[in-house]
């Protein structure tokens, strides 16, 4: 007979195993690895390159520089707030198993529980120090003039990589860090590990605040008495605050492979009649499309927007119930950019601000994704009215010399028809009073001769 021990292992674990105990476990997970056929498309979009937030990268070499400014950072952060240190540890302790769940598959070396905390302690204050002073807080004023991260030449120079890395999903912080080190720095008795106010988490705004100021200064707080899981999660939700009543649409749907509803792009939609115009909004889901008329939020595409939209996406597809927003967005703006002239339409539409300096290389990084379907806008291009009419815009009216040749042509046109009734109209007349004739009879021919 075959080995038995797997068969004793299989027994022992189902005993042990228990289906709300694991539900419970997802529910906990936030930050995920991106998987190998997902990263294999573009390996350096997931991989932070200048500092590390989490198990995930911590100890690679290309981020090692960084550890020395994360000490310094601690040092200073527990300098001016002039609490124990000991205060933090306890503090972080009572959320370690929530901090620890919220990861997937760390290394084995982080089950060591007082290295993980010391973990999220040192990468914690990090990153309120980087909020804080890129956002003019008054962190700014305790680091010298000339640091290399914290300095006025440090935000501009160093602080654009960090705020790439930290919107990486492999390289996430529960924010429930941030809120454990502002609870204690600021002298707030906690309750059960969070700190109170009014039935609502003290500090969640204030938080939110930081990172929409670091990211998007102009967008509003989302009203929530909820936590974000991480800065990536609170990115997410700011790019879909705001979208105006007109925006209910099925684009948003999860892409589907529907070949008889393919959208076209922005120049054929353009030759079909449908015009352009930003929203009111600038939401992602705020789309709409109206009369004629496509309506489209405004979006910066910059070095960073690809890496963004690939660490968003993958997000909506590992989180359960994270919806896929994002997602559905991506892949219509894929649809209707095919070439530098779409890109080009729409830019001069203001829905997208080219910072990258090539439409071709904008149109290149939508073209990487799959399709979508929106079935109003191909519907109103499949009316056989509006694609004439628009053809007829598009080839006659551009310029006023060919309106006028089109005008003569048509005057021409009108005249030969008028010519040709009235000079048919008489005989047509007369041969309606002429007496009816019986047909001719015609001789029988005569009969061939034989020779």
């Amino acid at each position: 007979m075959g080995d038995k021990s797997w068969v004793v292992q299989i027994n022992e674990k189902l005993k042990h195993s228990n289906p709300s105990e694991e539900s419970h476990l997802w529910k906990k997970r936030s930050i995920y690895r991106v998987p190998a056929c997902v990263k294999d498309i573009n390996s350096k979009a997931y991989k932070p390159q200048v500092v590390s937030f989490g198990p995930y990268h911590h100890g690679e070499d290309q981020l090692m520089p960084m550890e020395e400014h994360k000490q310094r950072a601690l040092l200073q952060f527990l300098r001016r707030c002039k609490k124990p240190f000991e205060d933090f540890v306890k503090a972080m302790e009572e959320v370690g198993g929530d901090l620890f769940e919220a990861y997937e598959r760390p290394d084995e070396r982080w089950t060591d529980r007082g290295r993980f905390l010391q973990l999220m302690i040192l990468d914690g204050c990090f990153m309120l120090e980087i909020l804080r002073t890129a956002t003019d807080s008054f962190s700014k004023h305790d680091y010298a003039e000339n640091d290399p991260i914290f300095s006025p030449h440090g935000t501009l120079h160093m602080v654009p990589y960090i705020k790439r890395d930290m919107l990486m999903l492999e390289n996430q912080l529960p924010l429930r860090v941030l809120e454990r080190l502002i609870t204690v720095e600021s002298g707030i008795t906690v309750e059960g590990g969070t700190s109170v106010e009014g039935g609502k988490s003290k500090h969640v705004d204030q938080i939110h605040r930081l990172i929409l100021r670091f990211y998007a200064p102009t967008r509003s707080i989302p009203a929530t008495t909820v936590l974000s899981l991480h800065v990536l999660d609170m990115f997410r939700k700011s790019f879909l605050q705001g979208p105006s009543k007109r925006s209910a649409h099925p684009s948003h749907n999860y892409p589907r492979n529907d070949t008889n509803d393919i959208i076209r792009s922005a120049m054929e939609l353009n030759e079909a009649g449908i015009r352009f115009k930003t929203s009111r909004s600038d939401s992602l889901e705020d789309i709409s499309f109206h009369h004629g008329v496509l309506y489209l939020p405004p979006i910066v595409v910059d070095d960073v927007t690809e890496s963004m939209f690939l660490n968003l996406m993958a997000f909506e597809r590992l989180h359960v119930g994270a919806g896929n927003q994002v997602t559905s967005y991506v892949f219509f703006m894929d649809n209707i950019i095919d070439s530098s002239k779409d890109v080009a339409l729409l830019n001069s539409k203001g829905i997208i601000q080219n910072a990258v300096g090539s439409d071709k290389a904008v149109a290149k990084l939508f073209n990487s994704l799959s399709k979508d379907v929106h079935r109003k806008v191909n519907k109103y291009c499949r009316k056989s009215w509006n694609m004439w009419r628009a053809n007829l815009i598009h080839t006659y009216f551009r310029s006023p010399w060919a309106f006028l040749s089109l005008a003569a042509a048509i005057f021409l046109l009108a005249l030969t028809i008028a010519q040709t009734v009235y000079t048919i109209l008489p005989y047509y007349n007369n041969s309606n009073s002429a007496p009816p004739q019986s047909p001719p009879i015609f001789p029988p021919p005569p009969a061939s001769s034989p020779f």
